[in-house]
């Protein structure tokens, strides 16, 4: 039998460390879904570090198969994965990511949603309704992701729904940067919100600019379907910016734009961070009063949108400088000045 004595530790010596140190240090790993490579490509070369091999396929039935080829144990994992078209082929796909990482020993698995699924889909509308974004957060906490880093949620309730952290970035400061550039600021210029729920964010972007705020007041008779009530501020003789989060058919955003436009707005623009663009979103921009459509690509942005007065604003900076901070335990919102919460 093993002496407990041997352990003891002699008084002269005193008390053992409340902490002891690793070797090796911490390993980061970036691996992307199928869903945006490019992105996480780009975000990893930002990094200078290569991008993790995963194999990926699908079974002829749909079912997803995910094997990493290099070892993760002890590792700080990334998954990089935007939960576009196919939404829910992405999403369990990330899931099945996160599952064999855990299973694989990783450190820690954080999961970066640049667009997260099912956002909308934030509060009961009607009776009988799911809370589909929170289930969606129970599933990923499920799956073994212990941190979500994502961009511009639909609603700020939305981080209440994970039992972990959450990093939320936002794109407003690139939006205000780039029409700064353009000479868009200042007295003569008025930021409309898409909707009164957004309202707050609105004031906050017009705050960055130097402008005015009104707001697009919508009836809602059905899902995917708005009409403009009214716009509640003075938008006259004014350049105009519709600010939103999505951007999915563009039937509401080129509404409210010719609302806009008919109150009297010499030029309106819009600028949305995610663009999802689901036909007939493209046609419907090019033959409306848009003057100009700010998207970033937090998913992968169709080809046509050059030809559709679409510009668009990388976000593999951010999202590097977010996974490095994050990897070093550094403070995320020190990168936005704390302007990154602003629902």
């Amino acid at each position: 039998m093993t002496d407990s004595k041997l352990f003891d530790v002699p008084a002269e010596l005193g008390s053992p460390a409340s902490w002891q140190e690793r070797t090796p240090s911490k390993r980061l790993m970036i691996f992307s879904g199928r869903s945006n490579p490019d992105l996480a490509q780009r975000i990893a070369d930002r990094l200078d570090v290569g991008l993790g091999q995963v194999t990926l396929k699908s079974f002829a039935n749909g079912e997803i198969y995910a094997r990493f080829e290099e070892s993760v144990r002890g590792a700080d994992v990334f998954l990089v994965q935007s939960c576009v078209n196919p939404v829910n082929r992405n999403l369990m796909e990330l899931m099945i990511m996160a599952d064999a990482a855990m299973l694989g020993s990783a450190k820690r698995v954080t999961a970066v949603i640049p667009w997260y699924p099912y956002a909308r889909q934030d509060k009961k509308s009607a009776p009988r309704e799911p809370i589909t974004a929170r289930l969606v957060a129970t599933l990923l906490r499920s799956a073994g992701i212990d941190r979500v880093l994502t961009m511009d949620l639909h609603a700020g309730q939305v981080q209440g729904f994970f039992d972990g952290p959450v990093d939320h970035m936002t794109a407003l400061p690139m939006f205000a940067r780039h029409f700064r550039d353009m000479g868009i600021s200042g007295e003569g210029t008025v930021v409309v919100s898409g909707d009164a729920g957004r309202a707050k964010l609105a004031t906050r972007f017009a705050e960055m600019l130097d402008a005015d705020v009104a707001i697009i007041a919508k009836l809602r008779p059905e899902h995917g379907k708005a009409r403009v009530a009214a716009i509640i501020g003075d938008v006259a003789g004014k350049q105009a910016i519709i600010s939103d989060d999505i951007i999915d058919t563009a039937g509401t955003l080129c509404a409210g734009a010719e609302a806009v436009k008919n109150a009297g707005a010499t030029e309106v623009y819009a600028c949305a961070t995610h663009a999802i663009m689901s036909d007939p979103a493209l046609d419907r921009i090019r033959e409306s009063v848009l003057h100009e459509v700010v998207v970033c690509d937090t998913v992968p942005i169709d080809p046509r949108a050059a030809d559709s007065r679409v510009r668009v604003l990388p976000v593999d900076g951010i999202l590097a400088q977010t996974i490095d901070e994050v990897f070093r335990e550094g403070s995320v919102s020190n990168l936005f000045g704390g302007e990154n919460q602003l629902f």
